[in-house]
């Protein structure tokens, strides 16, 4: 019986470099080899891995890690929000709209201080879904023990109203996840994700794919191009049946009535007038969660499977 299982008694050749006394040029060239970017293992090779010609490998790489990671934590279904990372909670909003004031007392003909003044106050009007956001996580938050720990809230894990969905399931003592974007300037995930639930993804087709995969509910808050994007997509794939339907809901009623006009679209013969049905409206936390345990009641279909 050897000696010990793993170690050998004899070194084998390639164990060391061929000796100098040999041949005096031997290392230099076993350097070289050892120092080109050919000699690297391909998983370990950055520089490889971010070729045009393994963008298939990235691809599938962004959905392996979140994909296995949450499994392995037992994320079983999510309660996606996205909303504005420009909506702050009201306390930093007033301080915003309170600092450009007082600006505009000193210079009061500037017209790019007004602007950023009327901007700043509507943001500040705004702020009030930071705290229906953050009253909606802690909801889910306290309702994920119920449901064998296996529903959470899932956001882009930036700040404003992502935050706020983070910061209420936090509060809760619940876990949520974040699915932060790389982006070409430094950004930083919201201190209230569950630290192994936070991933960086650097494609956003990617990215939405996971926010969808175990999706119980959709809540878009009011938001920009991105979340527009998110929102829209979502309706396509409810619209076309590429998904199951899931709940779609647009907090704050008069925000969305001007950003999205579905009966102009419904008038113009662009979508049908069912489609009007894949969503609705809503102001409160208590609301959007009555609505999305209602709406499983009517569907047969259990929240959690």
């Amino acid at each position: 019986m050897p000696a010990h299982p793993h170690r050998r008694r004899k070194s084998l050749p390639w164990s060391k470099p061929k000796p100098h006394h040999e041949d005096p040029e031997a290392p230099g060239r076993v350097k070289a080899i050892l120092e080109s970017p050919s000699y690297r293992q391909a998983d370990q090779d950055v520089d490889f891995l971010n070729r045009e010609d393994t963008r298939g490998l990235r691809l599938q790489l962004d959905y392996t890690k979140p994909e296995v990671m949450m499994s392995e934590h037992g994320i079983g279904h999510t309660i996606v929000v996205f909303g504005s990372t420009r909506i702050p909670e009201p306390v930093g909003a007033r301080r915003c709209v309170e600092d450009l004031r007082a600006k505009v007392v000193l210079k009061p003909d500037d017209p790019d201080l007004r602007h950023r003044l009327s901007v700043a106050e509507r943001v500040l009007s705004n702020s009030r879904y930071y705290e229906v956001a953050r009253d909606l996580g802690r909801l889910v938050g306290e309702a994920e023990g119920k449901h064998g720990d296996r529903l959470v809230v899932v956001t882009g894990g930036g700040p404003g109203i992502m935050e706020a969905a983070n910061r209420g399931a936090c509060e809760s003592g619940a876990r949520s996840v974040g699915l932060n974007i790389t982006l070409p300037h430094e950004q930083y995930p919201n201190p209230y994700i569950t630290p192994d639930l936070c991933f960086r993804l650097h494609y956003f087709a990617l990215r939405k794919l996971h926010f969808l995969k175990r999706a119980r509910a959709l809540v878009a808050f009011p938001g920009g191009f991105g979340t527009l994007d998110e929102l829209f997509e979502t309706l396509t794939l409810i619209q076309t049946r590429k998904i199951a339907p899931v709940p779609v809901i647009l907090v704050g009623e008069d925000y969305w009535r001007r950003a999205f006009d579905p009966e102009f679209l419904v008038s113009e013969g662009t979508i049908d007038p069912e489609d009007r049905e894949l969503f609705w409206f809503a102001e409160t936390a208590e609301q959007i969660w009555r609505d999305i345990l209602h709406w499983y009641e009517l569907s047969g279909r259990p929240l959690i499977s």
